[in-house]
């Protein structure tokens, strides 16, 4: 048999590093010094002609583990990167600017809002940058406070609009001495210290004093008093040449509908002179309205019990011809077609002592009464 081929021994390799003379040692050194001399000049050379715009970008011009050089990080560095450096010294507050750092990738979409400045169209809160050509989102409400205003500021012009709206204080109408033809006066007591507000209003000139003296004629009514007592139509009380009116605010809730108080002697003399002729006649229309709605709610009571009557009817004889009986008439006895008769039993008496008996066959119970 042939002997089979075997691996051939490792050759070792001590005889290679022992061939190198020191000379050659030598310059091998000498020849690895300068590579990394003209590798160092290369990139220096190459950062010079293109600068790093970010940190990226400047790691890419160092080799794998080699450490960059403090200024290689700090040199050329954006503004608008979040790492809390200002490269403008001048900006106030030294370092950090804020309006230049912009928010992390995962936060670009979020949207910060004022809502002091935002007004709600119910539809949506809406600013003026939204739709800058509406007219309601310019218009500022005047019950707020506008911004340039202090709260001592603001609370005096609310009290100078009020004493305007009601002609009162400084801006009251002035009295002269010699014009006293044209004053208007009170009409009850011919007093000069009249209500303006009412004047301007009602057209009626009285003064504060007269108005608590006659509450049967200068108390205010509502909308409501109107209508029921003195039978006044809504399209009335809306016309402001025949009823004037005047708005407040409602005392229930302030979201409500302005009250409209109207003057009773006004209210009066239309309701009596103009519409229904007197006070009689008033009377009598109210009587009689009064007498229909207490027929119509009669007539309304009737006809659900008729229709009572009728359902019981109907229910009554479904039952007697499912018994096996023929049909018959309200209150007849249900199988037997008659007239169902009660057959009282003794009278028990119950807890509290009253008499009470119960029918043998259907077993009604009735109190008896002993006098």
């Amino acid at each position: 048999m042939s002997e089979r081929p075997s691996t051939p021994p490792q050759t070792s390799n001590t005889q290679s590093h022992d061939a190198l003379t020191p000379e050659q040692v030598k310059r091998i050194e000498i020849n690895r010094l300068k590579a990394k001399a003209l590798r160092d000049q290369h990139e220096a050379e190459a950062r010079k002609k293109a600068p790093a715009t970010n940190s990226n970008s400047s790691s890419n011009n160092f080799a794998a583990g080699q450490k960059r050089p403090y200024s290689a990080t700090t040199a050329n560095v954006s503004s608008t990167l979040q790492d809390a450096r200002s490269t403008d010294s001048s900006k106030p507050g030294g370092f950090r600017p804020l309006d230049s750092i912009q928010p992390a990738r995962n936060f670009t979409k979020f949207v910060e809002y004022d809502f002091s400045k935002m007004t709600d169209t119910k539809g949506g809160f809406m600013t003026v940058e939204d739709d800058p050509h509406n007219k309601v989102l310019h218009s500022q409400k005047a019950d707020e406070k506008p911004a340039h205003m202090t709260m001592k500021e603001w609370e005096r012009h609310q009290l100078l609009r009020s004493l305007r709206e009601q002609k009162a204080g400084p801006f009251e109408p002035g009295l002269s001495v010699l014009k006293k033809e044209e004053h208007k006066v009170c009409r009850e007591c011919a007093s000069l210290e009249i209500d303006w507000k009412w004047e301007d209003v009602f057209g009626c000139a009285v003064c504060n004093s007269c108005k608590d003296k006659l509450p049967e004629k200068y108390s205010l009514l509502t909308k409501t008093e109107a209508k029921e007592d003195y039978l006044i139509t809504d399209p009335e009380l809306k016309d402001e040449e025949l009823l004037p009116h005047l708005e407040r605010p409602n005392p229930h809730k302030s979201t409500w509908n302005n009250m409209m108080l109207y003057l009773r002697y006004q209210v009066e003399e239309y309701a009596f002179n103009k519409k229904w002729g007197s006070a009689e006649a008033l009377d009598a229309e109210f009587e009689r309205r009064e007498g229909d709605k207490k027929r119509r709610k009669e007539d309304k009571f009737k006809s659900k019990l008729e229709e009572l009557k009728k359902k019981t009817r109907v229910e009554a004889y479904r039952r007697s011809r499912k018994a096996g009986g023929g049909g018959g008439k309200f209150g007849d006895e249900i199988g037997k077609g008659g007239k169902h008769t009660h057959v009282w039993g003794r009278p028990v008496e119950n807890e509290e002592g009253t008499g009470v008996k119960s029918c043998v066959e259907c077993g009604m119970e009735v109190e008896e009464l002993e006098f």
